[in-house]
């Protein structure tokens, strides 16, 4: 059975979507079946850490939401049109697919106006992982709680959470904490994100355990590297050796070992 992975933060800008991008190509390159899907569908990105061209996707999950065709329909590998990149290279002949949500502004707006049924969003992943025959199942969510955020987290085997060294970060990660022990996540484990290179990252991990009584996986430190590539590649695959990179493969590894 595939293990889902639902990657949240409460406040947006914490770099969720390229933890979930880059943790799912690490993953596939270990040989194993990953699907990534963009569930921020109020403002989606992931598809273009992965190099997928909007116009060449006709279908997204936007359309599988409103019932327009299935599920499986929507999953992307990176043949279909991908930009070639030196690292998203190295994922051409990997099992991993991208269910990325819609960029268009009209479909934005629809979803912001009548919504979606969350159940239908739950059987689709529910679907694809069997039909896929997923080992790992990534949902990049989107930030803050609502319906579906809560769906993903409810029935999800790990649960990453994703923040920043600020004190709105700080409260914010409190409540998604709270919510997800509520829940019963099997597994819960914090990612701090942006932490400046000067601090000591032994002793914020052990704070943050401390404030939150959860493991942290990993401090992954602010880089201008990673910020220079404008999601235009793979980091993690473009630039193995970098300290963010390690940082990163460390929770890969720990995701393999728990399988």
């Amino acid at each position: 059975m595939s293990r889902i992975i639902s990657i949240h933060s409460f406040r947006g800008g914490t770099g969720k979507s390229n933890i979930s991008a880059n943790l799912a190509a690490l993953l596939a390159i270990e040989g194993r079946r990953v699907g990534v899907v963009d569930t921020d569908i109020q403002s989606p990105g992931l598809h273009v850490l992965f190099g997928l061209d909007e116009k060449q996707m006709k279908l997204t999950l936007n359309e599988y939401l409103r019932g327009e065709c299935a599920i499986e329909e929507v999953a992307y590998t990176l043949g279909n049109g991908a930009k070639h990149a030196p690292g998203r290279g190295k994922l051409f002949d990997r099992d991993i697919w991208v269910i990325p949500s819609s960029i268009n502004a009209g479909e934005i707006s629809a979803i912001l106006r009548h919504g979606y049924d969350v159940n239908r969003l739950n059987e689709g992943l529910q679907r694809v992982r069997k039909q896929l025959a997923l080992d790992y199942l990534i949902i990049d969510t989107h930030p803050g709680l609502n319906d579906e955020t809560l769906l993903s987290i409810a029935f999800s085997d790990v649960l990453i959470v994703v923040l920043r060294l600020d004190q709105q970060d700080f409260q914010g990660t409190a409540v998604a904490v709270d919510i997800a022990r509520s829940l019963d996540v099997p597994e819960l484990m914090l990612v701090v994100n942006q932490a400046l290179s000067r601090y000591d990252f032994q002793q914020v991990q052990q704070q943050v355990t401390e404030t939150y009584n959860a493991p942290v996986a990993a401090v992954l430190p602010l880089t201008e590297d990673l910020v220079e590539l404008q999601s235009s590649d793979i980091f993690a695959l473009r630039s193995p050796e970098h300290p963010w990179s390690i940082a990163l493969r460390h929770i890969a590894t720990r995701l393999l070992e728990s399988a």
